[in-house]
C-alpha cells in the first residue's frame, strides 16, 4: 500500500483531483484519512487498478 494525496495520484496517474474527490465519495476508491493539510490520503496502487479496470485494461 502506498498512500499519497490526491495531488500527488493526479500527477502519477494523470487523473484530476475532482475525479478522485468523485471516485472516493461515490465508493469506488478508499478514503485512508487525511494528511496534515486536511487532503484525503488514497491508495495509489488502487486507483491506479481503478484506472485500469475503468479503461477496460483488466476484466472485472
Amino acid at each position: 500500500m502506498t498512500l499519497v494525496d490526491i495531488y500527488a495520484a493526479q500527477i502519477a496517474t494523470g487523473k484530476s483531483p475532482a475525479t478522485l474527490r468523485t471516485w472516493i465519495h461515490r465508493g469506488e476508491l478508499t478514503r485512508h484519512g487525511y494528511d496534515p493539510r486536511g487532503r484525503a490520503l488514497i491508495d495509489l496502487d488502487e486507483a491506479q487498478a481503478l484506472i485500469a479496470l475503468k479503461v477496460g485494461l483488466v476484466s472485472a
